[in-house]
């Protein structure tokens, strides 16, 4: 029987979703595109859209290694809305947007604001500031102080700002209060541009799902800002790292390099750093994805000196008592583990403990018999089917390059012959399936192929760069998603 604190209204229903992040939108931002974006989801009967981190990224991209958990990223921001507000002209905006150029229009569009905005405007980001300053104080002043270093890490800045020293932190604020400023109000229209965006997306009853990786990066605000939260040594370095062992994504498994919590201080203060965290999702996302699940059981802890992964051990962490604090917090968690990987009965235990609905991934299907977990037929209700994730690739790219062998038992299980149109009857196969949450890639919509992968695990090159246009969407999809979802239950009523 499920607890009622731990109930989730979002999956009280059978679902569909698709996986998509902004970035591949044609715009690539919050613009236009995501509101057309809700549009043809809503009219196809899918009520979830699933998304990657919205943090702000290194150069590489790479949405789950960002400058802070709880910032937005500022290249999603539609700069059509400030051209809207007269808080920047429409001339002064290129044509090809690069992140410099982006960046520079948003320079111009505080000082828009400044002598633009209306006082009941101006307010509203006086609100902001003061509702957020617990993370965003440090987190503008981390940026300011990383660009005026020439976008190096924390470790590479002078010892008094790298070790917050106050005297010299508070002479810093006094010489950038505009840079600082201009930060504040980059994070206030990120914001304000996504929880517009957001009710948009209710009023049309689809619900964001968003992902939260379970480790943070070395080079963010977070960890410059609360080492005492990181296993680190005196001038900042990490002493352990994170990463998975050998697996069915690299030989000698992924060496991550985030750096590992100090679980001891956190259970101390009652894990204060993750209520604050999860308030930040919770305030985004009506359905919350944790990253690595399994990293609250226990994580692969590898020596910061290791030149691969192969060399680490197993190490228990606090999960149960994690999640305890933050339902005793939020009351109704509306989570998702993902639990791929090397996954024991410990870890088991602790998603089923607390209700948590897992991850099948029907690419991972076929080919060593009918007891594999992922197949359809051995999935349960309480979990989230994919036929692939933004790591996997496409699923016709899969389904291509499986041996002769697999193809057939695919074709078989699935009733299809092989010159069926793939992906649509993995797509067909999710959407039948009893768990509540069937989510489709973007790319398995539009049935592309190996060529428009999201990412290619354990590479750091060539990433997170997929777009797709609204020319390459045939003109019966909507129809025939919607024809789908509602022959296997996933279009609610109404008042759902």
């Amino acid at each position: 029987m499920q607890h009622p604190q731990r109930h989730n209204p979002v999956l009280a229903k059978r679902r569909a979703g698709v996986l998509l992040h902004p970035t591949s939108l044609p715009s690539a931002d919050l613009g236009h595109d995501a509101y057309r974006f809700i549009e043809f989801l809503a009219a196809s009967g899918i009520t979830v859209w699933q998304l990657l981190p919205l943090g702000p990224t290194h150069p590489d991209g790479s949405p789950y290694q960002c400058l802070s958990v709880h910032a937005g990223n500022p290249q999603l921001i539609c700069l059509d809305w400030l051209v809207d507000r007269h808080w920047l002209t429409a001339e002064s905006v290129p044509a090809k947007l690069t992140a410099k150029a982006r960046r520079k229009c948003l320079a111009k569009a505080f000082k828009g604001f400044q002598t633009q905005a209306d006082s009941k405007v101006k307010e509203t980001f006086e609100e902001f500031k003061q509702a957020r300053s617990g993370w965003l104080d440090d987190y503008v002043l981390f940026q300011v102080i990383r660009a005026q270093q020439g976008s190096t890490g924390w470790l590479a800045w002078p010892k008094k700002l790298r070790d917050r020293d106050e005297p010299s932190l508070a002479d810093f604020v006094s010489k950038h209060v505009d840079a600082l400023e201009e930060e504040r109000f980059i994070q206030y229209v990120f914001f304000y541009q996504w929880l517009e965006l957001r009710d948009y997306a209710h009023q049309h009853g689809v619900h964001l799902f968003g992902d939260m990786p379970i480790f943070v990066a070395h080079d963010s605000a977070d960890v410059w800002a609360g080492r005492q939260n990181f296993q680190l040594d005196d001038s900042g370095r990490s002493l352990v790292v994170a990463g998975v062992p050998p697996d069915y994504f690299s030989a000698t498994g992924q060496l991550w390099g985030n750096p590992h919590y100090d679980w001891n201080q956190m259970q101390a203060d009652r894990f204060t750093w993750w209520v604050e965290r999860m308030r930040s999702q919770l305030e985004l996302f009506d359905l919350v994805r944790i990253d690595h699940f399994r990293g609250f059981e226990a994580y692969w802890e590898i020596s910061a000196e290791a030149e691969n992964a192969m060399g680490g051990h197993w190490v228990k962490a606090p999960g149960a008592e994690l999640l305890q604090r933050l339902y005793d917090v939020f009351h109704e968690l509306p989570l998702v583990a993902e639990d791929l990987g090397i996954i024991t009965p410990e870890v088991e235990a602790l998603r089923d403990q607390f209700e948590l609905p897992g991850m099948k991934i029907l690419q991972f299907a076929f080919g060593s018999g009918p007891e594999n977990p992922y197949l359809p037929h051995n999935c349960v209700p309480n979990s989230v089917i994919y036929t692939g994730t933004h790591d996997n690739d496409t699923t016709l790219g899969w389904y291509k390059t499986c041996d002769s062998l697999v193809r057939e038992i695919i074709d078989d299980y699935l009733g299809c012959r092989a010159d069926d149109d793939m992906p649509w009857p993995l797509i067909r196969a999710a959407l039948a399936s009893v768990a509540r949450l069937a989510v489709l890639p973007m790319q398995d919509i539009l049935a592309l192929d190996s060529r428009h992968r999201m990412n290619i695990p354990g590479t750091s090159e060539g990433n997170w760069q997929w777009g797709f246009k609204w020319s390459q969407l045939p003109a019966d999809t909507v129809e025939h998603l919607r024809h789908l979802n509602s022959l296997y239950g996933r279009v609610p009523q109404p008042h759902n």
